[in-house]
Protein backbone atom coordinates (compact mmCIF):
# COMPACT_ATOMS: atom_id res chain seq x y z
CA UNK A 1 0.00 0.00 0.00
CA UNK A 2 1.83 3.68 -1.13
CA UNK A 3 0.52 5.55 2.24
CA UNK A 4 1.12 8.90 3.76
CA UNK A 5 4.08 8.83 5.80
CA UNK A 6 2.91 11.57 8.09
CA UNK A 7 1.41 10.96 11.63
CA UNK A 8 -0.97 14.25 9.89
CA UNK A 9 -1.65 12.20 6.93
CA UNK A 10 -2.30 8.85 8.79
CA UNK A 11 -5.46 10.82 10.97
CA UNK A 12 -6.63 12.10 7.63
CA UNK A 13 -6.79 8.27 6.04
CA UNK A 14 -8.45 6.97 9.27
CA UNK A 15 -11.25 10.10 9.14
CA UNK A 16 -11.95 9.20 5.72
CA UNK A 17 -12.85 5.77 5.97
CA UNK A 18 -14.87 6.15 8.90
CA UNK A 19 -16.64 9.21 7.04
CA UNK A 20 -17.04 6.53 3.69
CA UNK A 21 -17.94 3.61 5.86
CA UNK A 22 -20.90 5.94 7.10
CA UNK A 23 -21.65 7.28 3.96
CA UNK A 24 -22.16 3.46 2.21
CA UNK A 25 -25.32 2.91 4.96
CA UNK A 26 -26.81 6.34 2.65
CA UNK A 27 -26.00 4.79 -0.82
CA UNK A 28 -28.91 3.49 -3.33
CA UNK A 29 -27.06 0.21 -4.53
CA UNK A 30 -28.42 -2.78 -6.18
CA UNK A 31 -27.14 -6.46 -6.33
CA UNK A 32 -25.18 -7.56 -8.91
CA UNK A 33 -23.39 -10.84 -9.55
CA UNK A 34 -19.95 -11.19 -9.42
CA UNK A 35 -18.75 -13.09 -12.59
CA UNK A 36 -15.87 -14.59 -11.01
CA UNK A 37 -18.04 -15.89 -8.26
CA UNK A 38 -18.26 -15.53 -4.46
CA UNK A 39 -20.90 -13.39 -2.77
CA UNK A 40 -22.55 -10.57 -4.21
CA UNK A 41 -21.58 -7.07 -4.19
CA UNK A 42 -23.19 -3.70 -3.55
CA UNK A 43 -22.98 -1.63 -6.52
CA UNK A 44 -24.49 2.30 -6.76
CA UNK A 45 -27.35 1.93 -8.74
CA UNK A 46 -26.69 3.23 -12.46
CA UNK A 47 -28.55 3.94 -15.88
CA UNK A 48 -26.89 1.50 -17.82
CA UNK A 49 -26.69 0.48 -21.51
CA UNK A 50 -27.14 -3.24 -23.00
CA UNK A 51 -23.41 -5.04 -22.98
CA UNK A 52 -21.44 -5.59 -26.16
CA UNK A 53 -21.97 -8.61 -27.47
CA UNK A 54 -24.09 -10.06 -24.55
CA UNK A 55 -20.96 -10.05 -21.85
CA UNK A 56 -21.81 -9.48 -18.46
CA UNK A 57 -21.34 -6.21 -16.99
CA UNK A 58 -17.73 -5.52 -15.07
CA UNK A 59 -18.16 -6.65 -11.71
CA UNK A 60 -18.04 -3.96 -8.89
CA UNK A 61 -14.85 -2.93 -7.63
CA UNK A 62 -13.00 -4.61 -5.10
CA UNK A 63 -9.61 -2.37 -3.71
CA UNK A 64 -6.74 -4.49 -3.63
CA UNK A 65 -4.97 -2.87 -0.47
CA UNK A 66 -1.73 -4.17 -0.84
CA UNK A 67 -1.41 -1.92 -4.32
CA UNK A 68 -3.51 1.39 -3.88
CA UNK A 69 -5.51 3.42 -1.63
CA UNK A 70 -7.68 6.48 -2.30
CA UNK A 71 -5.01 8.93 -1.54
CA UNK A 72 -3.58 10.99 -4.18
CA UNK A 73 -0.23 10.35 -5.18
CA UNK A 74 2.81 12.62 -6.46
CA UNK A 75 5.05 12.09 -8.75
CA UNK A 76 7.39 9.22 -7.10
CA UNK A 77 4.61 7.80 -5.65
CA UNK A 78 2.84 7.51 -9.04
CA UNK A 79 5.89 6.19 -10.57
CA UNK A 80 6.72 3.67 -7.94
CA UNK A 81 3.03 2.35 -8.11
CA UNK A 82 3.52 1.92 -11.87
CA UNK A 83 6.51 0.20 -11.90
CA UNK A 84 5.38 -2.15 -9.35
CA UNK A 85 2.24 -3.34 -11.41
CA UNK A 86 4.11 -3.42 -14.48
CA UNK A 87 6.47 -5.98 -12.75
CA UNK A 88 4.06 -8.10 -10.83
CA UNK A 89 2.03 -8.06 -14.23
CA UNK A 90 4.27 -8.75 -17.15
CA UNK A 91 1.90 -10.50 -19.21
CA UNK A 92 -0.67 -7.26 -18.94
CA UNK A 93 0.78 -4.09 -18.75
CA UNK A 94 3.78 -2.11 -20.58
CA UNK A 95 5.43 0.92 -18.77
CA UNK A 96 7.21 3.72 -21.51
CA UNK A 97 7.40 7.49 -20.92
CA UNK A 98 6.56 9.74 -24.50
CA UNK A 99 8.93 12.34 -22.52
CA UNK A 100 9.42 14.96 -19.64
CA UNK A 101 7.68 17.67 -18.59
CA UNK A 102 9.64 20.78 -18.16
CA UNK A 103 11.27 20.39 -14.64
CA UNK A 104 12.21 16.63 -15.68
CA UNK A 105 9.26 14.60 -14.67
CA UNK A 106 8.13 11.55 -16.89
CA UNK A 107 4.87 11.68 -19.01
CA UNK A 108 4.23 7.94 -18.04
CA UNK A 109 2.28 5.58 -19.71
CA UNK A 110 0.85 2.45 -19.16
CA UNK A 111 -0.90 0.28 -21.94
CA UNK A 112 -3.14 -2.37 -20.91
CA UNK A 113 -3.72 -5.74 -22.76
CA UNK A 114 -3.39 -9.15 -23.46
CA UNK A 115 -0.95 -8.16 -25.88
CA UNK A 116 0.87 -5.31 -23.85
CA UNK A 117 3.59 -4.84 -26.07
CA UNK A 118 2.89 -5.77 -29.88
CA UNK A 119 0.59 -4.31 -31.70
CA UNK A 120 -2.46 -6.03 -32.07
CA UNK A 121 -3.73 -6.87 -36.07
CA UNK A 122 -7.11 -5.63 -36.79
CA UNK A 123 -7.85 -4.67 -32.99
CA UNK A 124 -7.78 -0.89 -32.41
CA UNK A 125 -5.46 1.23 -30.56
CA UNK A 126 -7.32 3.57 -27.01
CA UNK A 127 -6.18 5.77 -24.76
CA UNK A 128 -7.44 8.09 -21.56
CA UNK A 129 -5.05 11.14 -20.87
CA UNK A 130 -5.14 12.87 -17.41
CA UNK A 131 -4.15 15.52 -15.41
CA UNK A 132 -3.89 18.14 -18.22
CA UNK A 133 -4.66 21.28 -16.15
CA UNK A 134 -2.25 20.21 -13.41
CA UNK A 135 -5.04 21.25 -9.96
CA UNK A 136 -7.23 19.03 -11.46
CA UNK A 137 -6.39 15.21 -10.30
CA UNK A 138 -9.04 13.63 -10.12
CA UNK A 139 -9.00 11.80 -13.25
CA UNK A 140 -4.86 11.58 -12.61
CA UNK A 141 -6.13 9.05 -9.53
CA UNK A 142 -9.41 7.22 -11.15
CA UNK A 143 -6.25 6.58 -13.99
CA UNK A 144 -4.55 4.45 -11.65
CA UNK A 145 -7.12 2.74 -10.02
CA UNK A 146 -8.85 1.81 -14.07
CA UNK A 147 -5.55 0.10 -14.39
CA UNK A 148 -5.67 -1.12 -10.89
CA UNK A 149 -9.12 -2.49 -11.54
CA UNK A 150 -7.97 -4.28 -15.20
CA UNK A 151 -4.98 -6.40 -13.95
CA UNK A 152 -6.40 -7.82 -11.09
CA UNK A 153 -9.99 -8.10 -12.78
CA UNK A 154 -8.59 -9.94 -16.55
CA UNK A 155 -8.91 -13.27 -14.91
CA UNK A 156 -12.19 -13.15 -13.36
CA UNK A 157 -14.35 -10.30 -15.33
CA UNK A 158 -15.17 -11.57 -18.47
CA UNK A 159 -15.75 -8.21 -19.43
CA UNK A 160 -12.59 -6.83 -18.74
CA UNK A 161 -10.99 -10.03 -20.19
CA UNK A 162 -12.97 -9.88 -23.51
CA UNK A 163 -11.99 -5.77 -23.18
CA UNK A 164 -7.80 -6.23 -22.86
CA UNK A 165 -8.36 -9.30 -25.41
CA UNK A 166 -9.66 -7.56 -28.17
CA UNK A 167 -7.87 -3.69 -27.40
CA UNK A 168 -4.52 -2.10 -26.57
CA UNK A 169 -5.61 0.50 -24.13
CA UNK A 170 -3.02 3.58 -23.46
CA UNK A 171 -3.07 5.33 -20.18
CA UNK A 172 -1.26 8.66 -19.51
CA UNK A 173 -1.91 9.21 -15.89
CA UNK A 174 -0.52 12.78 -15.60
CA UNK A 175 -0.02 14.84 -18.66
CA UNK A 176 0.83 18.22 -16.86
CA UNK A 177 3.29 16.87 -13.14
CA UNK A 178 4.87 20.11 -12.75
CA UNK A 179 1.26 22.04 -12.11
CA UNK A 180 0.08 18.79 -10.30
CA UNK A 181 3.68 18.83 -7.84
CA UNK A 182 2.84 22.94 -6.96
CA UNK A 183 -1.43 22.70 -6.73
CA UNK A 184 -3.26 22.17 -3.10
CA UNK A 185 -5.71 19.68 -2.11
CA UNK A 186 -8.89 21.28 -1.40
CA UNK A 187 -9.02 23.60 -3.52
CA UNK A 188 -11.94 23.96 -5.82
CA UNK A 189 -11.32 27.25 -7.79
CA UNK A 190 -8.63 29.19 -9.04
CA UNK A 191 -5.21 28.91 -11.22
CA UNK A 192 -2.85 27.57 -9.07
CA UNK A 193 -1.01 24.67 -10.83
CA UNK A 194 -3.58 24.46 -14.00
CA UNK A 195 -0.58 25.54 -16.11
CA UNK A 196 2.88 24.01 -16.85
CA UNK A 197 6.35 24.88 -15.33
CA UNK A 198 6.17 27.81 -17.71
CA UNK A 199 3.04 29.35 -16.98
CA UNK A 200 1.38 27.75 -20.43
CA UNK A 201 -2.35 26.14 -20.52
CA UNK A 202 -1.14 22.85 -21.98
CA UNK A 203 -4.74 22.27 -23.27
CA UNK A 204 -4.85 25.79 -25.42
CA UNK A 205 -1.18 24.30 -26.73
CA UNK A 206 -2.20 22.25 -29.52
CA UNK A 207 -2.50 23.38 -33.82
CA UNK A 208 -6.18 24.53 -33.74
CA UNK A 209 -8.17 23.78 -37.02
CA UNK A 210 -10.23 27.19 -37.18
CA UNK A 211 -7.54 30.15 -36.68
CA UNK A 212 -3.64 30.25 -35.88
CA UNK A 213 -2.49 29.23 -32.86
CA UNK A 214 0.89 31.03 -32.09
CA UNK A 215 1.32 30.06 -28.37
CA UNK A 216 4.36 28.52 -28.26
CA UNK A 217 4.92 24.79 -28.21
CA UNK A 218 5.38 22.93 -25.26
CA UNK A 219 7.55 20.18 -24.23
CA UNK A 220 4.23 18.33 -22.97
CA UNK A 221 2.21 18.71 -25.92
CA UNK A 222 5.16 18.21 -28.21
CA UNK A 223 5.59 14.63 -26.56
CA UNK A 224 1.31 13.96 -27.14
CA UNK A 225 1.35 15.30 -30.47
CA UNK A 226 4.64 13.19 -31.43
CA UNK A 227 3.06 10.02 -29.20
CA UNK A 228 -0.57 9.91 -31.57
CA UNK A 229 2.08 10.30 -34.72
CA UNK A 230 3.11 7.32 -34.04
CA UNK A 231 -0.16 5.03 -33.08
CA UNK A 232 -3.44 5.54 -34.98
CA UNK A 233 -5.79 6.13 -31.47
CA UNK A 234 -9.41 5.01 -32.79
CA UNK A 235 -11.18 6.36 -29.30
CA UNK A 236 -9.90 8.75 -26.55
CA UNK A 237 -10.65 10.23 -23.55
CA UNK A 238 -9.05 13.43 -21.70
CA UNK A 239 -9.96 13.78 -17.91
CA UNK A 240 -10.91 17.02 -16.62
CA UNK A 241 -12.33 18.62 -12.94
CA UNK A 242 -14.59 21.51 -12.45
CA UNK A 243 -17.64 20.77 -13.73
CA UNK A 244 -19.54 17.75 -14.62
CA UNK A 245 -20.48 17.07 -18.08
CA UNK A 246 -19.26 15.55 -21.37
CA UNK A 247 -18.09 17.66 -23.55
CA UNK A 248 -17.28 17.00 -27.54
CA UNK A 249 -15.82 18.88 -30.76
CA UNK A 250 -15.47 21.22 -31.51
CA UNK A 251 -14.04 23.34 -29.08
CA UNK A 252 -13.28 25.99 -31.16
CA UNK A 253 -15.75 28.50 -33.79
CA UNK A 254 -14.78 30.75 -36.39
CA UNK A 255 -16.31 33.53 -34.26
CA UNK A 256 -13.78 32.64 -31.91
CA UNK A 257 -11.74 35.89 -32.97
CA UNK A 258 -14.61 37.74 -31.84
CA UNK A 259 -15.86 36.33 -28.40
CA UNK A 260 -11.69 36.90 -27.44
CA UNK A 261 -11.79 41.11 -28.71
CA UNK A 262 -15.29 41.38 -26.63
CA UNK A 263 -14.27 39.15 -23.29
CA UNK A 264 -12.37 41.24 -21.44
CA UNK A 265 -13.91 40.72 -17.93
CA UNK A 266 -15.68 37.27 -16.42
CA UNK A 267 -18.95 39.05 -16.24
CA UNK A 268 -18.99 40.00 -19.79
CA UNK A 269 -17.90 36.98 -21.25
CA UNK A 270 -20.43 34.72 -19.48
CA UNK A 271 -23.09 37.21 -20.59
CA UNK A 272 -21.93 37.13 -23.99
CA UNK A 273 -21.63 32.99 -23.87
CA UNK A 274 -25.48 33.27 -22.91
CA UNK A 275 -26.76 35.14 -26.05
CA UNK A 276 -24.03 34.76 -28.92
CA UNK A 277 -22.29 31.08 -27.50
CA UNK A 278 -23.64 28.45 -30.48
CA UNK A 279 -22.80 24.74 -31.46
CA UNK A 280 -19.70 24.50 -33.69
CA UNK A 281 -20.72 20.80 -34.97
CA UNK A 282 -18.32 17.91 -36.93
CA UNK A 283 -18.94 15.93 -39.66
CA UNK A 284 -19.58 12.98 -36.78
CA UNK A 285 -21.69 15.33 -34.81
CA UNK A 286 -23.98 12.22 -34.53
CA UNK A 287 -21.12 9.66 -32.81
CA UNK A 288 -19.43 12.37 -30.70
CA UNK A 289 -22.87 13.16 -29.05
CA UNK A 290 -23.40 8.89 -28.83
CA UNK A 291 -20.01 8.56 -27.17
CA UNK A 292 -20.88 11.30 -24.67
CA UNK A 293 -24.03 9.79 -24.05
CA UNK A 294 -22.37 6.66 -23.28
CA UNK A 295 -20.37 8.05 -20.57
CA UNK A 296 -23.03 10.45 -19.06
CA UNK A 297 -25.38 7.56 -18.76
CA UNK A 298 -23.13 4.82 -17.50
CA UNK A 299 -22.21 7.63 -14.96
CA UNK A 300 -23.70 7.79 -11.50
CA UNK A 301 -24.75 11.26 -11.88
CA UNK A 302 -23.81 13.19 -14.85
CA UNK A 303 -26.94 12.45 -17.15
CA UNK A 304 -29.42 14.13 -14.39
CA UNK A 305 -27.56 17.51 -16.21
CA UNK A 306 -27.34 19.24 -12.95
CA UNK A 307 -25.21 21.84 -12.22
CA UNK A 308 -22.05 22.17 -9.99
CA UNK A 309 -23.42 25.93 -8.99
CA UNK A 310 -26.39 28.11 -9.20
CA UNK A 311 -24.46 30.65 -11.26
CA UNK A 312 -22.96 27.93 -13.76
CA UNK A 313 -25.02 26.10 -16.95
CA UNK A 314 -26.82 23.25 -16.76
CA UNK A 315 -26.27 20.47 -19.59
CA UNK A 316 -29.43 18.61 -20.90
CA UNK A 317 -28.53 14.41 -20.39
CA UNK A 318 -24.94 15.69 -18.75
CA UNK A 319 -23.64 16.37 -22.60
CA UNK A 320 -22.53 19.33 -24.59
CA UNK A 321 -20.88 20.77 -27.80
CA UNK A 322 -17.56 22.19 -26.44
CA UNK A 323 -18.37 25.58 -28.13
CA UNK A 324 -21.68 25.72 -26.96
CA UNK A 325 -20.38 26.01 -23.98
CA UNK A 326 -17.40 28.57 -24.23
CA UNK A 327 -15.25 28.14 -27.61
CA UNK A 328 -11.19 27.59 -26.85
CA UNK A 329 -8.41 27.76 -29.59
CA UNK A 330 -5.64 25.14 -29.51
CA UNK A 331 -7.35 22.29 -27.28
CA UNK A 332 -6.63 18.66 -27.56
CA UNK A 333 -9.93 16.83 -28.68
CA UNK A 334 -10.22 19.08 -31.40
CA UNK A 335 -6.27 18.50 -32.62
CA UNK A 336 -7.43 14.40 -31.81
CA UNK A 337 -10.02 14.37 -34.21
CA UNK A 338 -9.14 16.55 -37.11
CA UNK A 339 -5.14 15.36 -37.40
CA UNK A 340 -5.50 11.98 -36.77
CA UNK A 341 -9.58 10.82 -37.35
CA UNK A 342 -9.06 9.88 -33.24
CA UNK A 343 -12.92 10.55 -31.58
CA UNK A 344 -11.61 12.42 -28.31
CA UNK A 345 -14.40 13.37 -25.41
CA UNK A 346 -13.25 15.68 -22.64
CA UNK A 347 -14.49 14.44 -19.43
CA UNK A 348 -15.25 16.97 -16.63
CA UNK A 349 -15.75 14.33 -14.09
CA UNK A 350 -15.82 16.78 -10.58
CA UNK A 351 -17.54 19.88 -9.90
CA UNK A 352 -14.33 20.50 -7.17
CA UNK A 353 -11.24 21.10 -9.07
CA UNK A 354 -8.63 19.02 -6.31
CA UNK A 355 -11.14 17.85 -4.03
CA UNK A 356 -10.20 16.19 -0.60
CA UNK A 357 -8.83 12.89 -0.93
CA UNK A 358 -11.56 11.22 1.30
CA UNK A 359 -14.10 11.71 -1.38
CA UNK A 360 -12.23 9.76 -4.12
CA UNK A 361 -13.51 6.60 -3.51
CA UNK A 362 -16.78 7.93 -3.78
CA UNK A 363 -15.53 9.49 -7.82
CA UNK A 364 -14.80 6.35 -8.74
CA UNK A 365 -17.58 4.72 -7.71
CA UNK A 366 -19.18 7.01 -9.99
CA UNK A 367 -16.91 6.68 -12.92
CA UNK A 368 -15.78 2.87 -12.91
CA UNK A 369 -18.18 1.68 -15.27
CA UNK A 370 -18.11 4.83 -17.33
CA UNK A 371 -14.43 4.53 -17.57
CA UNK A 372 -14.65 1.29 -18.96
CA UNK A 373 -17.45 1.18 -20.97
CA UNK A 374 -16.54 4.34 -23.17
CA UNK A 375 -13.56 2.21 -24.25
CA UNK A 376 -15.56 -0.51 -25.45
CA UNK A 377 -17.36 1.89 -28.19
CA UNK A 378 -13.87 1.65 -30.09
CA UNK A 379 -15.45 -1.69 -31.38
CA UNK A 380 -18.58 -0.01 -32.79
CA UNK A 381 -17.99 0.93 -37.06
CA UNK A 382 -16.37 -0.24 -39.35
CA UNK A 383 -12.82 -1.67 -39.81
CA UNK A 384 -10.55 -3.67 -41.96
CA UNK A 385 -7.98 -3.86 -44.36
CA UNK A 386 -6.52 -1.80 -47.57
CA UNK A 387 -4.68 -3.68 -49.98
CA UNK A 388 -2.99 -3.37 -53.15
CA UNK A 389 -3.65 -6.36 -55.88
CA UNK A 390 -0.80 -8.57 -54.85
CA UNK A 391 -2.07 -8.38 -51.27
CA UNK A 392 0.06 -5.82 -49.59
CA UNK A 393 -0.92 -3.71 -46.78
CA UNK A 394 -1.32 -0.02 -48.19
CA UNK A 395 -0.06 2.23 -45.43
CA UNK A 396 -1.40 5.62 -45.18
CA UNK A 397 -4.38 5.21 -47.41
CA UNK A 398 -6.79 7.78 -47.06
CA UNK A 399 -10.26 7.07 -46.34
CA UNK A 400 -13.26 9.01 -45.90
CA UNK A 401 -16.79 8.37 -45.37
CA UNK A 402 -19.18 9.86 -48.01
CA UNK A 403 -20.74 13.00 -46.38
CA UNK A 404 -18.56 13.35 -43.29
CA UNK A 405 -15.40 15.48 -44.29
CA UNK A 406 -12.75 14.64 -41.89
CA UNK A 407 -11.31 11.39 -43.06
CA UNK A 408 -8.59 8.89 -41.47
CA UNK A 409 -5.57 6.85 -42.65
CA UNK A 410 -4.49 3.44 -42.80
CA UNK A 411 -1.97 2.55 -40.49
CA UNK A 412 1.86 0.54 -42.04
CA UNK A 413 -0.52 -2.63 -41.71
CA UNK A 414 -3.38 -1.60 -43.96
CA UNK A 415 -5.95 -0.89 -41.15
CA UNK A 416 -8.52 1.17 -40.62
CA UNK A 417 -11.45 2.05 -37.95
CA UNK A 418 -14.24 4.30 -37.65
CA UNK A 419 -16.68 4.48 -35.05
CA UNK A 420 -19.96 5.17 -36.62
CA UNK A 421 -23.55 4.24 -35.90
CA UNK A 422 -26.02 1.78 -37.23
CA UNK A 423 -26.87 2.52 -41.14
CA UNK A 424 -26.20 2.46 -44.45
CA UNK A 425 -22.64 4.02 -45.50
CA UNK A 426 -20.03 4.83 -48.61
CA UNK A 427 -16.42 4.71 -47.96
CA UNK A 428 -13.85 6.72 -50.29
CA UNK A 429 -10.46 5.12 -50.36
CA UNK A 430 -7.87 6.58 -52.24
CA UNK A 431 -3.89 6.48 -52.38
CA UNK A 432 -1.01 7.96 -54.12
CA UNK A 433 -0.02 5.29 -57.14
CA UNK A 434 -3.71 3.62 -56.97
CA UNK A 435 -7.00 4.53 -58.47
CA UNK A 436 -9.54 5.79 -56.48
CA UNK A 437 -12.60 3.45 -55.34
CA UNK A 438 -15.97 3.62 -53.34
CA UNK A 439 -17.30 1.30 -51.66
CA UNK A 440 -21.10 0.62 -49.88
CA UNK A 441 -21.25 -0.94 -46.50
CA UNK A 442 -23.23 -1.66 -43.74
CA UNK A 443 -23.54 -0.83 -39.67
CA UNK A 444 -25.34 -3.02 -37.53
CA UNK A 445 -25.56 -2.22 -33.47
CA UNK A 446 -23.95 -4.96 -31.93
CA UNK A 447 -20.70 -5.90 -33.93
CA UNK A 448 -18.71 -3.93 -35.79
CA UNK A 449 -18.59 -4.37 -39.81
CA UNK A 450 -15.51 -5.62 -41.34
CA UNK A 451 -14.55 -4.26 -44.73
CA UNK A 452 -11.43 -5.48 -46.72
CA UNK A 453 -10.98 -2.94 -50.07
CA UNK A 454 -8.67 -3.86 -52.54
CA UNK A 455 -7.35 -0.73 -55.10
CA UNK A 456 -5.60 -1.07 -58.36
CA UNK A 457 -2.83 0.28 -59.68
CA UNK A 458 -3.48 3.33 -61.53
CA UNK A 459 -0.59 2.52 -64.17
CA UNK A 460 -1.16 -0.80 -65.11
CA UNK A 461 2.32 -2.13 -65.90
CA UNK A 462 3.22 -1.25 -62.16
CA UNK A 463 0.62 -4.41 -61.12
CA UNK A 464 3.14 -7.16 -62.67
CA UNK A 465 6.12 -5.14 -60.75
CA UNK A 466 4.08 -4.89 -57.69
CA UNK A 467 3.37 -8.89 -57.60
CA UNK A 468 6.61 -9.77 -58.80
CA UNK A 469 8.47 -7.94 -55.94
CA UNK A 470 5.65 -9.41 -53.23
CA UNK A 471 8.07 -12.57 -53.13
CA UNK A 472 10.66 -10.51 -51.90
CA UNK A 473 9.02 -8.55 -49.16
CA UNK A 474 6.44 -11.36 -48.12
CA UNK A 475 8.65 -10.58 -44.73
CA UNK A 476 6.07 -7.43 -44.46
CA UNK A 477 3.58 -9.95 -43.38
CA UNK A 478 4.99 -10.59 -40.22
CA UNK A 479 3.12 -8.24 -37.88
CA UNK A 480 3.76 -9.04 -34.55
CA UNK A 481 6.80 -6.85 -34.09
CA UNK A 482 7.95 -5.09 -31.45
CA UNK A 483 6.71 -1.74 -30.92
CA UNK A 484 9.72 -0.58 -29.28
CA UNK A 485 8.04 1.22 -26.49
CA UNK A 486 11.27 2.20 -24.52
CA UNK A 487 12.69 3.62 -27.01
CA UNK A 488 9.77 5.57 -27.81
Amino acid sequence: MILRKTIAGQLLQLLALIIIHASCHTLTSAKTVNPGGGELQQQPQLEQQQPIQGLPEPRAYMPDSQNLDFVYHDHEELTRFLRATSARYPNLTALYSIGKSIQGRDLWVMVVSSSPYEHMIGKPDVKYVGNIHGNEPVGREMLLHLIQYFVTSYSSDQYVKWLLDNTRIHILPTMNPDGYAVSKEGTCDGGQGRYNARGFDLNRNFPDYFKQNNKRGQPETDAVKDWISKIQFVLSGSLHGGALVASYPYDNTPNSRLLKGICRSSALCAMFQTYSAAPSLTPDDDVLKHLSLVYARNHAKMSRGVACKSATPAFENGITNGAAWYPLTGGMQDYNYVWYGCMEITLEISCCKFPPAYELKKYWEDNQLSLIKFLAEAHRGVQGFVFDPAGMPIERASIKIKGRDVGFQTTKYGEFWRILLPGYYKAEVFAEGFAPREVEFVIVEQHPTLLNVTLQSSKPYLVASSVASSVTTAKTRRVNDKLQLAAD
